[in-house]
């Protein structure tokens, strides 16, 4: 009997701040959610504050649940083969206001 070694999944990271006057309401909620959608990778968002906690970031629902207002930090992170692109467009898309500004 032989073992096949398992690979382990492809993951990437990064810290972002929300920057946007607006925050992640519901439209820059949905651009994130239809950019994450585009990626095979599993996107998963985390709210750095006092009460840390994480949501799917492709379900625009569990965003808007980040309640992230302005300055707000947030961690996105993927795995998966298409980890780093997923997770270096959807920061670009963060540090670029969403296009708001």
């Amino acid at each position: 009997m032989s073992f096949k070694a398992i690979t382990p999944m492809p993951t990437a990271e990064r810290e972002v701040i929300i920057a946007n006057s607006l925050g992640l309401h519901a439209r820059p909620a949905m651009q994130f959610v239809d950019l994450a959608s585009t990626f095979s990778s599993r996107v998963i968002v985390q709210k750095q504050c006092g009460e840390c906690y994480e949501v799917d970031g492709k379900s625009v629902m569990q965003m808007i649940t980040l309640e992230a207002g302005v300055g707000t930090k947030l961690k996105i992170r993927a795995d998966g083969e298409d980890a780093d692109a997923a997770v270096r467009q959807l920061a670009e898309l963060v540090e670029n206001k969403f296009g708001e500004e």
